[in-house]
């Protein structure tokens, strides 16, 4: 079964959060506003997403 895969963009500056924030951002590849990576869905990436979830918009690609 093939694995799901996930684009997640940032949607809000970084300025202002915390520093925990900043590297979770970092972390997952995203560098610049309005920036998009994809990335395979699996239980690290999960919990990223839902630390900073109001940074970032997730959407599921086919």
């Amino acid at each position: 079964m093939a694995k799901k895969k996930i684009k997640i963009t940032q949607i809000k500056s970084r300025i202002g959060y915390s520093r925990k924030a900043k590297a979770t951002l970092d972390a997952l590849g995203l560098r610049k506003l309005n920036q998009s990576v994809i990335l395979d869905l699996n239980d690290a990436i999960h919990g990223m997403i839902k630390k900073i979830d109001y940074l970032i918009k997730v959407e599921e690609v086919k």
